[in-house]
């Protein structure tokens, strides 16, 4: 995921106008107005922008950017004027005031306004390191955003890819069931010429009855395949369009891809937004500690205004006094208690833990690279093997029919030939998923992002 999608995505959370993607039978919008028809068919490109403008965890990580934003209008509050009117009114008894003149002359009524602007001219630099902290924050929340974007599209891409496995399963078991019951038409054929027992026929129906739940388990985990991916992509439709199914169009092929244990870490130091932002929040801790040595300097500010009261001699608003003021106002705090040099332990303290998380995040890094490179190469020597298997059991399969329609091999022979190549079938479709996961996350360690959002507009 490159920095510059990522402030583009930053951009549309302030504009709150997010491009949308559907699903067949509903629109998939958010905040957006109603768009064209939805398509029927659904491929990974299409679930993974989909999934950058609707799932949960992006959306909220979005609103931590308006956060910082909101913070960083506050800090500089600090720096503007500050502008503001007061009033006051008071009414008092007539016994109160009757030594200003006698009962019957008391003055039983006061008021004034005021506006009153303070400049701050000079805070013991905490104001400007303030700023800076904060700016600093609202960058970590643009690296938060970026690496958020790349976990939930590893995790989209991964429930994909789930959708695709159990979609070649079910192909995979019904291709079995078709075979075995193949198979039990000439046994029964067979058995009609004399050619082999009863045994022969019950034996190929058990195997026929046994394939079944097989079948039915990876429908069953192809449905569920499906929902985890509407998770992932943040879909929420009305009931209707929750059961409608959209054609999922790709496979498992393997794009074979090429990396270095070596390249990878220094590829991971550099890119993974995770690391960034951690560097980042060590700086803002060191602005911290500024922001707390602020206590030991002096605070100046600049006061003006203009107000207008009530005269001593009348209650006419007419007869009010008014008139402006303007000066300085200095606060220096020559002991506090050591309340000052507490908080500069702390945030001292603050930089170091900064420091150490770091650290530790970095080889929890380096770790999660070579388990992910690790785990690619598995994948890599499966698919090789997987390959070859299928082959094979294909053509054990061959021999096993000709053999047993010759009389030269055992119904048994045949049924396993049968279960060996469901098995090489199945092999070759875990292999390919294991690779095309591997590669993803493999990727996701080195902070790479996905390839097929990484120019996305």
């Amino acid at each position: 995921m490159s920095p510059d999608l990522v402030s583009r995505l930053a951009r549309r959370a302030r504009g709150a106008a997010f491009v949308y993607l559907a699903l067949p039978g509903a629109l998939l919008a958010v905040d957006t107005p109603p768009g064209p028809p939805v398509p029927t068919t659904l491929d990974l490109g299409m679930a993974l922008r989909f999934a950058v403008d609707n799932n949960y965890a992006i959306r909220l990580a979005r609103e931590r950017i308006r956060e910082q934003e909101g913070l960083i209008s506050e800090v500089k509050s600090q720096a503007l004027p500050n502008a503001a009117i007061n009033a006051r009114y008071t009414e008092s008894a007539d016994e109160l005031n009757s030594d200003r003149g006698g009962a019957g002359n008391a003055d039983t009524q006061d008021w004034a306004i005021a506006l009153e602007v303070r400049q701050t001219l000079y805070a013991g630099g905490g104001v400007r390191a303030a700023l800076d902290a904060q700016r600093l924050v609202r960058e970590a929340a643009l690296l938060d955003l970026q690496a958020t974007i790349d976990g939930a599209l590893l995790q989209v891409r991964t429930r994909f890819y789930d959708v695709l496995l159990a979609r070649e399963q079910i192909e995979v078991q019904e291709q079995n069931v078709a075979l075995l019951g193949e198979q039990l038409r000439t046994a029964r054929n067979r058995f009609e010429a004399g050619a082999v027992s009863s045994f022969d026929v019950l034996r190929a129906e058990v195997e026929v009855a046994n394939s079944q739940p097989a079948l039915i388990r990876t429908r069953n985990a192809y449905r569920n395949a499906i929902e985890s991916l509407r998770q992932a992509l943040g879909y929420q439709g009305s009931e209707a369009d929750l059961v409608r199914v959209p054609d999922f169009t790709g496979d498992l092929a393997v794009v074979p891809a090429a990396f270095t244990l070596v390249q990878a870490l220094r590829t991971a130091r550099e890119a993974r937004p995770e690391l960034r932002q951690l560097r980042i929040f060590v700086e803002a801790r060191e602005a911290g500690v500024a922001i707390a040595r602020a206590g030991f300097l002096p605070h100046v500010a600049l006061v003006g205004g203009y107000q207008v009261r009530k005269s001593g001699f009348s209650d006419r608003f007419s007869d009010s006094l008014d008139g402006w003021t303007l000066g300085v106002q200095s606060n220096w705090a020559i002991f506090d208690g050591r309340a000052t040099a507490g908080r500069v332990a702390q945030a001292r303290s603050q930089v170091e833990q900064a420091r150490l998380e770091a650290a530790d995040f970095a080889l929890g890094i380096e770790v999660e690279v070579r388990r992910a490179f690790s785990s690619w190469q598995e994948a890599s020597e499966l698919v090789g093997a997987a390959g070859k298997s299928v082959a094979q059991a294909e053509e054990a399969l061959r021999l096993a029919d000709a053999r047993y329609g010759a009389g030269s091999a055992t119904q048994l022979d045949q049924l396993q030939a049968r279960t060996a190549l469901t098995q090489a079938r199945d092999n070759q479709l875990q292999a390919n998923y294991s690779y095309n996961v591997a590669v993803a996350q493999l990727r996701r360690a080195m902070g790479l992002g996905d390839v097929l959002v990484a120019g996305a507009e």
